[in-house]
């Protein structure tokens, strides 16, 4: 099953299982903003609308998923672009533009499985912040 984040395999090794990443904060998410306040004559104002985006997603090894140090480096490169607008490709099939979600703690965590000198061959747990974004607009379109 494929599990990609811009143009890093997050799969491309089966024995490790990376497409294994558990999205831990998937069903956390309300579509549905909301904002309740008093007018001046006491009664109580609702407002609801649709979020467009900012939809968090945390994908965690849990013990499931393991990466190689060639990996968590490509991850560190794209993690090192600012402002990067990646597209998620998730094993189920779904896709979100995403970017680093740098406000919930680090982007990218990776934790060695087996402590040892950092190796090629040295396997890590990883932990993914992600944000949901707009597509990034196509340069052929003319606005």
């Amino acid at each position: 099953m494929p599990l990609t984040l811009g143009a890093v395999d997050l799969a491309d090794d089966p024995d490790l299982a990376g497409d294994q990443l558990e999205w831990v904060d998937e069903f956390e998410w309300d579509a549905i903003t909301q904002s309740q306040e008093r007018s001046l004559s006491g009664a109580f104002l609702v407002q609801e609308g649709v979020k467009l985006y900012g939809r968090p997603i945390t994908l965690q090894s849990n013990g499931g998923a393991w990466f190689t140090l060639a990996t968590v480096r490509a991850l560190e490169a794209l993690r090192d672009q600012p402002s990067a607008q990646m597209l998620l490709v998730l094993p189920r099939g779904d896709q979100h533009w995403v970017t680093w979600n740098r406000a919930d703690g680090p982007p990218l965590a990776a934790k060695q499985v087996e402590r040892s000198q950092e190796m090629a061959d040295t396997v890590y747990e990883l932990t993914l912040r992600l944000i949901t974004v707009a597509p990034p607009l196509d340069p052929d379109l003319k606005a």
